[in-house]
């Protein structure tokens, strides 16, 4: 059978998952010793169910979906924690002799080999995906935090022992608060929320834009925790009337993670939220954020340009910061001097000078800005436009020979214009400096494993009929394991790339309605929020109700 046995690829294209370009294109830039199957994962080619669906024919070894799966928690003390996150591996159930274990990589024989001599037992297999194994260890090796975690709220003379445990990495507290950052790195959450209410403390993720309780707290346990988050980053823990801001840098398996702290006191205590930035997924290459093939040449040629303003608005949690990082990065090269000025850094980029607004001692976005233009700079990037002194410095860069990028709070690009002429700014100094807008809103992608078509409702076709469009088809996710039952995994973003043109110009210096500014887009051929979105959902990347819920059909 073995000598029979199809190879990986050539499975892979017979079900229509890869071409042979793709196959061959990943079999001559892939280092040597990565598997086949990893490589194709990584350039997005494929996703992990589609492979293991694949080597679950070509290997004969069974699939197992871990999403309630009926774990028995005395098994978990057999396989050491250390291990089944090293190797990637659960206990699943025991029989006899046989201990059954789902593993991300079945064709690991040293580790079923390990397994059997510390264990004991004859391994059998069976393939799981990485993610699903991940979310499995974070949520059932942690448990045992719980029986620590019995202690009451501390009295005076315990205060020494709290201090210790707030501080020594083998506490039942600090371990808990690595997890919980742990499980939402994991699950690719953007933001932890710690709210406490009035008999319990809920910790929420944000994954994909959505908050969702990850668990529940006891109330006593309260205070400790925000202590522990607190010294994480460096903030005043005896201080809780006054919200606080701070950063903590930890490494999870192996990555680089900056967290972003905020606490804000409220009537149940005081409420945590941290901002997870992976420094190592960070997107910087301009194709993968989304744009659409016009978009992307329009938004390229703006960038580069010698001099002028382009503006990238939305509100927050729109991916602005990540568009401008992928903007600098492919303007970054030793023939430019780059300076940011940004509150707060966010990530940091080699080769670009980077400051950290501080209000503290006066370096405001106007300040630091004011100081950037006697440094010789090539291209600016300004964080944010929030007043009529930083649009004004940033219009006297542009005009003095500088590429300016920076990023406004607007609802789309025709508002953008409006609101900087409500800071007071004259038209005259806007239209000689202003080159682009970008608008852009962030969506979810339907989940790849349990995306199906199926036909248009009457509403939808309506939408797009109001558009110029038809559609038969809308790809919609059943909901799995991968994607937590949501039919969503991933975001993409939208754009509505403005290009301020000598019609857009001569209407802004005569004061002309948004509605007039918004005709002269259309003109122009702008592909509004709306259009681009209902193109994603035509090409099966999202669904309607995604788009309609941050872009307005006119």
């Amino acid at each position: 059978m073995a000598g029979t046995r199809k190879r990986l690829g050539d499975l892979l294209i017979e079900s229509g998952l890869l071409s042979d370009e793709q196959l061959m294109s990943t079999l001559k830039d892939k280092p040597r010793e990565q598997r086949l199957g990893d490589a194709l994962l990584q350039r997005g080619y494929i996703t992990e169910q589609q492979l293991i669906e694949v080597l679950e024919f070509q290997l004969g070894i069974p699939h197992v979906n871990l999403y309630r799966y009926p774990f028995d928690p005395k098994l978990f003390n057999i396989v050491p924690k250390g291990l089944a996150k090293q190797k990637m591996i659960v206990p699943l159930k025991k029989d006899g002799d046989k201990l059954f274990v789902a593993m991300a990589d079945p064709m690991d024989y040293n580790t079923i080999e390990d397994l059997r001599l510390s264990t004991g037992f004859h391994i059998e297999t069976a393939i799981a995906s990485k993610d699903d194994i991940t979310r499995t260890i974070t949520r059932y090796y942690d448990d045992e935090l719980f029986e620590d975690l019995t202690f009451e709220e501390p009295e005076d003379q315990q205060q020494q022992q709290q201090q210790e445990e707030l501080v020594d990495n083998d506490s039942p507290i600090v371990r808990l608060v690595n997890q919980i950052i742990s499980s939402a790195v994991s699950m690719k959450a953007s933001d932890i929320h710690i709210d406490p209410q009035e008999h319990q403390v809920v910790i929420r993720f944000r994954i994909d834009g959505k908050l969702q309780t990850e668990r529940v707290l006891p109330k006593h346990l309260q205070s400790t925790l925000i202590a522990r988050i607190k010294i994480m980053g460096n903030l005043n823990i005896t201080e809780s009337r006054i919200p606080q801001d701070g950063r903590i840098k930890v490494t999870i398996d192996f990555r680089p993670i900056d967290i972003r702290l905020s606490t804000l006191p409220t009537v149940f205590g005081e409420k945590i939220v941290m901002r997870i930035l992976d420094l190592s997924s960070s997107l910087n290459d301009l194709a993968k954020l989304g744009f659409g093939h016009t978009n992307l040449q329009r938004f390229l040629e703006e960038i580069e340009k010698p001099n002028g303003i382009i503006l990238i608005s939305g509100p927050t949690g729109s991916g602005k910061s990540s568009t401008l990082y992928a903007s600098l990065n492919r303007l970054n090269n030793e023939e430019v001097n780059i300076i940011t000025i940004e509150d707060p850094v966010e990530y940091q980029l080699e080769g670009i000078n980077q400051i950290q607004v501080n209000p503290k001692v006066g370096l405001s976005f106007a300040a630091g800005l004011r100081s950037i233009l006697r440094q010789d700079p090539d291209i600016v990037m300004v964080g944010e436009i929030r007043d009529k002194e930083t649009v004004e410095i940033a219009i006297r860069a542009s005009l003095t020979g500088h590429l300016v990028l920076s990023t406004i709070h607007t609802n789309d690009s025709v508002a953008s214009i409006s609101r900087l002429l409500d800071m007071g700014v004259e038209p005259f100094l806007l239209t000689a400096s202003l080159n682009a807008i970008v608008a852009q809103r962030l969506i979810r992608r339907v989940c790849r494993d349990c995306g199906t078509r199926q036909p248009a409702t009457t509403r939808e076709k309506e939408i797009f009929a109001r558009r110029g469009m038809e559609i038969e088809e809308i790809n919609r996710g059943a909901g799995c394991a991968a994607c937590n039952m949501t039919g969503y995994r991933g975001r993409i973003a939208i754009h509505e790339v403005l290009i301020i043109n000598a019609e857009m110009r001569d209407a802004i210096n005569r004061n002309a309605s948004p509605s007039v500014l918004r005709d002269i887009a259309e003109k122009g051929d702008t592909i509004f929020l709306i259009d681009d979105g209902l193109d994603k959902v035509k090409q099966g990347i999202t669904t309607t109700e995604e788009v309609l819920r941050v872009a307005l059909i006119e």
